[in-house]
């Protein structure tokens, strides 16, 4: 099981006034979550408006100077088609990374999944499968040459209700079964981020928490950064039912490289 942060996502700086946008400053966000109790990163690089991008520089800018900052600790990045709508083109940059994150989330309800999927397998990356509630996106990921191989599945809620997020998650992972071929990061966002967060640390699954989720602390008063948050989070963890505290009960240890 694993607690990973999630430091910036889509947002733009207008939403919070401490989102790191920059490398320099994703690097200095990282250094202070792992700091508070974060094991991996989750990071979107960022064009000069702010926007989500995949290329070449700003990823290898991004990810050395996160990587800098906290050695040893896996990096990912996103690849979302919000930042490359063509997927071809997606994969295509994917392919033109000068520098190689440890593992990158692949949307499975976005059309050239396997594309992507593919592109990052070539690279030496590995894939976290992003399968959001409300889509067709088990059902493609199960029918994808990928699915034996991916690192782990982040089973993302999308209903942001807070009385319903659990219901939600819990439709979610019986969709997802137990027969499944990776570890699950299970997460929600904005209200449904901490009942999600919770539940998830109940059923003895990963999770991950930062300001691409969610903007507030547990109490909800506005969270002062990403650190704030995994120190919330890190602070909710209790042992699964029937494992001890040391217990690993098939722990996600993350990417070795």
């Amino acid at each position: 099981m694993i607690l990973q942060a999630c430091l910036n996502g889509p947002r733009a700086r207008r939403e919070h006034p401490d989102l790191p946008v920059t490398a320099a400053e994703l690097a200095e966000a990282a250094r202070e979550a792992v700091a508070a109790g974060a094991v991996d990163l989750h990071v979107h690089p960022k064009d000069a408006t702010g926007a989500d991008t995949l290329d070449p520089a700003a990823v290898a800018e991004t990810v050395s100077r996160v990587r800098a900052a906290v050695p040893g600790v896996p990096v990912g990045v996103t690849t979302g088609a919000w930042a490359m709508p063509d997927p071809r083109i997606r994969a295509g940059l994917v392919r033109s990374w000068t520098v190689l994150p440890d593992h990158a989330s692949v949307n499975w309800h976005e059309d050239g999944a396997d594309l992507v999927a593919a592109a990052l397998t070539e690279r030496g990356v590995a894939v976290e499968a992003g399968l959001f509630s409300g889509t067709d996106a088990v059902t493609r990921f199960r029918a994808s040459p990928f699915a034996g191989t991916v690192l782990r599945i982040l089973a993302e809620v999308m209903d942001t209700g807070p009385a319903t997020a659990e219901a939600t998650a819990g439709a979610l992972l019986d969709e997802l079964g137990t027969d499944l071929p990776a570890p699950v990061l299970l997460h929600g966002q904005d209200g449904s981020a901490w009942p999600v967060l919770r539940l998830a640390l109940r059923r003895g699954l990963s999770t991950r928490v930062g300001l691409e989720d969610v903007l507030h602390l547990p109490d909800g008063s506005r969270a002062p950064g990403n650190a704030a948050l995994i120190r919330a989070a890190a602070a909710l963890r209790v042992p699964a039912a029937g494992q001890g505290p040391g217990s690993s009960g098939g722990a996600d240890v993350g990417p070795s490289a």
